[in-house]
């Protein structure tokens, strides 16, 4: 039968990897694959080309899907209807609000809902008591759409989950209602720096309420393990998963102190990963995770069991000017999540870093699932990344970083003594620093941002917000007893540097919002000059690349309606257009004679500063800009001659 098959490479004479690789190196001019070979945040060789050969255990060494140790994930076969659980965050701080959405929402697609809670309503719903619960969850069947938590505030969150049991009590039907409780003592240090009454005491009452919990929801999770932090403050791919699981480790290290069995814990709780937009390394983040829980539980000697994992869209990587970039950020990681092997994928709002989404937000976050879902058939085939010799390998290379991070995690104390120490912080902003670096030079491009720049882009709408809340702390009828037998919070506090977020194209925007604050204040765009040499094909490829640069601090180019033949005519083109700074762009031989000349006609007609697309040099040359330069203090220079204020 397979003589029938159409072979695609029938046309073609066969050729070795050998003469592959004397083809690239000949395409290349010298200087061997290793020219196009990149490398990761955490220093893993990504290849071109990836063989069956580079696979180390490529003779089906993962098992099956549905198989112990479910590295290739918890299901043989999956749901036709609902092959991923489409879980939607909610942010808005009214309750009332919050539950006209997540009514709209469960209405048109969504299978599950997350609340962000957070009693004071700075970032989140503002849930203080049982009636602003009440308020958010009503008309919301549990039983069929599961309710999960997010903690926000302070605290470790037994208080928000004691709220969330009560109100599933009044519901009458506690052994079939769905809830994801989310409690997560830990997450709560790594987020706000602050675990009020002490770690210890934190964990016996997550211990204690669990235990409650588990007896009462036996269709719910009560606990979470949660690596969005580390990755939303600048972590790497290893450092995140090396975070996670040091984060399991040390969740039930000190739950076993407190008396829990751990062998509750993997059905109890709830993994979750941030996952970017480059989806290659994205799925071998989520297959490598699922790794290293196998081999944690082999080394705990535990039960092996599936870890239910949760894929969220990276916060990270969404920009607030031109902000539609966003929906084909989150697309790539839907994708990611789906084809990765996620149990529950959450896409947030394209709009969120702009403010509280609205409804075309929260609209393309659930029917960019559902498309990918239905339309896509992402879910149709169980592991469909299984094989991908691209996948299996670099999975592979992550979880052996993941796992040397972990282990110097374990030699630091645990998570919770590192993160006290500061030692995880400081190397999770190493590499943040070096990701700002290579964004700031282009290497890392943000379309939208520091490529392709849109300075007239239109602003995406948000929710207008005009909710205020009085709470400072969660309280209500019923709670004190339902929590009765829980420590209080009277000892020390553990507190550490908290791991603040971050947005990628931070500094870009910075210059954005001194080009529009300037606009607003004196009715003028900022904008450079563009002094052209020669004809159109010698200097058009540098004046878009002048011209791309600057609009990424919101600087607009000018060039004169009609080139300039002349310096002369430089000069007094400059002259009529206003600005104060300009850049000379021609080619290099052209350079040669009349760049100096054109930089000092540029000077004497008053501009400020000259740059020069390229790397030719001069007297009244004062700055080159070229591929791999520092755009960033490019455009910090241009602001600061502009006068626009920091």
């Amino acid at each position: 039968m397979a003589d029938s098959f159409l072979s695609l490479s029938s046309g073609f004479e066969d050729a070795s990897e050998a003469e592959w690789l004397a083809a690239v190196e000949k395409a290349l001019k010298g200087g061997g694959i290793e020219r196009i070979t990149r490398k990761s945040d955490d220093g893993i060789a990504i290849h071109p080309l990836y063989r069956e050969s580079d696979f180390a255990s490529a003779a089906d060494p993962l098992g099956a899907p549905g198989k112990a140790p479910y590295l290739r994930g918890p299901t043989s076969e999956p749901d036709p209807y609902l092959p991923w659980d489409i879980r939607q965050a909610f942010t808005h701080p009214d309750p009332e609000q919050t539950n006209l959405e997540v009514l709209r929402d469960l209405e048109r697609g969504v299978s599950s809902i997350e609340i962000s809670v957070d009693c004071t309503g700075s970032d989140g719903v503002a849930i203080h008591d049982a009636e602003t619960l009440a308020t958010a969850l009503n008309g919301v069947n549990a039983e069929i759409a599961t309710i999960a938590l997010d903690h926000k505030g302070k605290g470790s969150g037994t208080s928000m989950a004691g709220l969330l049991a009560l109100w599933g009590e009044e519901m009458g039907t506690s052994a079939k209602l769905k809830f994801a409780f989310n409690i997560d003592p830990i997450g709560i240090l790594v987020r706000t720096g602050d675990v009020e009454g002490g770690i210890d005491a934190a964990f016996v009452r997550t211990a204690e309420l669990s235990r409650v919990l588990c007896l009462r929801y036996p269709k719910a999770t009560t606990l979470r393990v949660d690596s969005r932090p580390l990755h939303e403050a600048g972590a790497s791919e290893a450092q995140e998963l090396g975070g996670l699981i040091a984060h399991a480790v040390d969740t039930m290290r000190r739950l076993a102190a407190a008396g829990y069995d751990v062998n509750a814990f993997p059905a109890q709780t709830v993994f979750t990963l941030a996952t970017g937009a480059n989806y290659g390394l994205e799925i071998a983040k989520l297959r490598a995770a699922r790794r290293l829980w196998a081999r944690l539980l082999e080394a705990m000697d535990l039960d092996v069991e599936s870890m239910r994992l949760q894929s969220v869209s990276s916060a990270r990587m969404l920009t607030r000017y031109d902000p539609w970039v966003n929906m084909l950020r989150n697309t790539a990681a839907c994708f990611a999540g789906a084809v990765g092997g996620a149990d529950v994928v959450t896409v947030r709002a394209f709009n969120e870093a702009l403010g509280v989404p609205e409804e075309l937000g929260r609209r393309t976050a659930r029917n960019t699932q559902i498309i990918a879902m239905e339309e896509s058939g992402l879910g149709r085939v169980a592991d469909p990344a299984g094989g991908a010799w691209f996948e299996e390998t670099f999975a592979s290379d992550l979880a052996e970083a993941a796992w040397k991070e972990f282990q110097t995690i374990e030699q630091e104390g645990g998570l919770v003594d590192s993160l006290v120490a500061g030692k995880l912080q400081a190397r999770i902003a190493e590499t943040r620093e070096a990701r700002f670096k290579a964004i700031a030079t282009r290497k890392a491009p943000l379309t939208g941002v520091s490529e392709y720049p849109l300075i007239d882009g239109e602003d995406a709408p948000t929710a207008e917000v005009k909710f205020e809340s009085t709470a400072t702390s969660v309280s209500g009828e019923g709670l004190d007893s339902f929590l009765q037998g829980l420590p209080d919070k009277q000892g020390a506090p553990t507190t550490g540097e908290p791991l603040r977020p971050i947005y990628l194209a931070r500094d870009f925007e910075a210059l954005r919002d001194r080009a529009a604050a300037h606009e607003q204040a004196t009715g003028k765009q900022p904008s450079i000059f563009i002094a052209t040499l020669g004809p159109l094909a010698e200097h058009n490829a540098r004046v878009d690349f002048a011209r791309n640069l600057f609009a990424a601090g919101g600087i607009e180019g000018k060039a004169p309606p009609v080139p300039p033949t002349s310096s002369e005519d430089i000069a007094a083109a400059f002259q009529a257009s206003g600005c104060r700074i300009a850049v000379i762009c021609g080619s290099d031989k052209r350079y040669e004679t009349e760049a100096g000349q054109a930089a000092e006609a540029l000077k004497a007609a008053g501009a400020q500063r000259v740059f020069i697309a390229g790397k030719a040099e001069g007297p009244a040359i004062d700055t080159n800009i070229f591929m791999g330069c520092d755009a960033v203090s490019i455009l910090q220079l241009a602001h600061a001659e502009l006068g626009t204020s920091s």
